[in-house]
């Protein structure tokens, strides 16, 4: 998967993208389908395919990330701060959260899946993809949540 870079018929592509697994598949009732993907790797466009076929194809490359070993477990600072902001940012838009089962959560699981679901914007979802380590990635999802968490306060926006 490789996210678009704005609207249109067909516009060019994000540099970063991640291959997946299908986890999950819903069927809809209009003929549509809810599909849940399961991250496995990261990649790096190298260039677009010209092909007439329905989906777009690229080559790439997956050499340069940091895919390997986990990351060292967050700080209990860094992992309290992340809660926090997530819970501010949850009980602001109504969302019901079972926070027993988000305290069970190993690290890299809280920090991507809080990426993979909060209702974050195109550019701020690839920063978040394009995050070296999963500690570097904690530490731009705690600021996501507080900026995109304080933007609806009041229904101001930031300017």
């Amino acid at each position: 998967m490789i996210q678009p870079r704005g609207g249109g018929p067909r516009p060019p592509l994000f540099d970063v993208g991640c291959v997946g697994r299908i986890a999950q598949v819903d069927a809809l009732d209009d003929g549509r389908f809810n599909l849940v993907l399961e991250g496995l790797s990261r990649f790096r466009m190298i260039a677009e395919r010209e092909v007439d076929t329905a989906f777009r194809q690229i080559d790439a490359e997956f050499g340069g990330f940091e895919d390997g070993p986990p990351d060292d477990p967050l700080s209990m600072i860094a992992r309290a701060e992340i809660e926090r902001e997530s819970r501010r940012f949850a009980e602001a838009r109504g969302y019901v959260v079972d926070w027993d089962a988000v305290g069970r959560l190993d690290d890299e699981s809280l920090v991507n899946g809080i990426a993979q679901i909060a209702p974050f914007d195109a550019a701020a979802k690839q920063a978040l993809l394009e995050a070296p380590t999963m500690t570097a990635r904690a530490d731009l999802l705690v600021q996501f949540l507080n900026f995109f968490g304080r933007s609806d306060e009041d229904g101001a926006t930031l300017q």
